[in-house]
């Protein structure tokens, strides 16, 4: 009878503990949401600043070790190897992808297994940039911001890792005139063959017929059309990515309720939902761009596509390969994503499926081990210094910042 009042007590206390808990996070989540965004902490130096692409150089300087999303603990390896990392994300979504907390932080992850970490940073496009086109982002800003990695490591090669669009901007990039001094490519769910399955691809496909009458009988062209008439907010963004899994969407803040009382859950819940509702407005010129050289014509799966007055071609691309595909990714599925390994003439070239879906497949619960630790490993043994090259050195940069 004791034990049972002494069960019903510890109960009663462990209840009381959740609902005080849960009444102090459902207050902060209310009125002072923005002490439970953990996204952006590191702190970085700026190494490039231009009209709007900057370049953020990541060192981990005073830290011994960083905390991962299961709680343990990685010690950070001061001896860096001899190739920067460049992360490149997509547009649309602001950087806070590659550090999005402290314990889920891609850049604090790759600077603590010994790389140097760069991360090009494309800013926030308004109205005023509404005439950015895949040459602005692939050749000029990519150019720029490789050139002054390159200036500020003292190395002239380097590897390039891209999420979605920051792979395929990567990958154009690459595959440029004279474009050299990329030693290694990962990419993660970046769509390359549009007739390849999933729902970016099947929105393709649906447009094409009508796109093709549209081409045959009628003197419109979308590449033709002002690009500053077709300006969309940062909302848009973020609706299009929320109606691709409408249910999720709902269903994340019935999990919220029902984990209130957790800190721990709150911050992550409240540190994505910000992610999520701040993404950002694409240049119009880039949707033009992409929808008609890239999902209607499909150029990318024959290999080339035209950039401004240059043409990528990925064959010229020797780089070493790593590509990631989502197990679950109803964007962009493996039948999408692994298409460019055909393509490219690299020796050396890989393709690995991960956990996850879309966002998950490079931010998820797995995605430490499936994703960030393999590029990590695959990369180590491909950033070694060549015979004959010169030192790594580090020169001043142009100012420190966080977030």
């Amino acid at each position: 009878m004791i034990r049972l009042l002494q069960q019903a007590l510890d109960r009663g206390l462990e209840v009381n503990e959740r609902l005080a808990a849960a009444a102090a996070n459902g207050f902060d989540w209310l009125f002072r949401r923005e002490h439970l965004v953990k996204s952006g902490r590191t702190e970085f130096e700026l190494v490039h600043v231009g009209d709007l692409m900057t370049v953020r150089h990541y060192t981990l300087d005073g830290e011994r070790a960083i905390e991962l999303e299961d709680g343990t603990l990685l010690p950070v390896r001061r001896r860096r190897h001899a190739v920067p990392l460049v992360l490149v994300p997509p547009l649309g979504v602001t950087t806070e992808t590659f550090d999005l907390m402290p314990n889920r932080s891609l850049v604090r992850y790759m600077a603590a297994r010994g790389f140097k970490v760069y991360l090009i940073c494309w800013g926030k496009p308004g109205r005023r940039h509404a005439r950015l086109n895949i040459r602005d982002y692939a050749d000029r800003m990519m150019g720029e911001a490789l050139a002054s990695v390159r200036a500020h490591s003292g190395v002239d090669e380097v590897s390039l890792m891209g999420w979605c669009m920051g792979g395929l901007l990567s990958l154009i990039h690459a595959g440029l005139q004279g474009n050299t001094g990329i030693r290694n490519i990962v990419t993660v769910a970046s769509p390359i063959d549009m007739r390849g399955g999933g729902m970016v691809a099947g929105v393709a496909q649906a447009l094409n017929t009508p796109a093709a009458l549209i081409r045959k009988y009628t003197d419109f062209r979308l590449l033709a059309m002002n690009p500053e008439k077709l300006h969309t907010p940062g909302w848009v963004t973020t609706l299009a990515f929320k109606l691709t899994d409408p249910i999720g969407s709902v269903t994340t803040y019935w999990d919220l309720v029902t984990n209130l009382w957790d800190r721990e859950f709150v911050e992550s819940h409240s540190t994505t939902s910000n992610y999520l509702n701040n993404m950002l407005s694409y240049p119009a010129g880039v949707l033009q761009d992409f929808v008609v050289k890239v999902a209607l014509d499909n150029r990318l799966a024959a290999g080339e596509i035209d950039v401004g007055r240059k043409i990528s071609r990925f064959r010229r691309i020797r780089s070493a390969m790593l590509v990631f595909a989502g197990e679950n990714d109803v964007l962009v599925p493996a039948s999408t994503a692994r298409g460019i390994l055909d393509l490219v003439n690299a020796q050396d070239k890989t393709f690995a499926l991960a956990p996850g879906g879309h966002m998950g497949v490079i931010l998820g619960s797995g995605a430490q081990a499936a994703v960030w630790a393999r590029s990590a490993d695959w990369l180590v043994s491909r950033s070694l210094a060549r015979p004959g090259t010169r030192p790594g050195r580090v020169t001043q940069a142009k100012s420190r910042a966080s977030r």
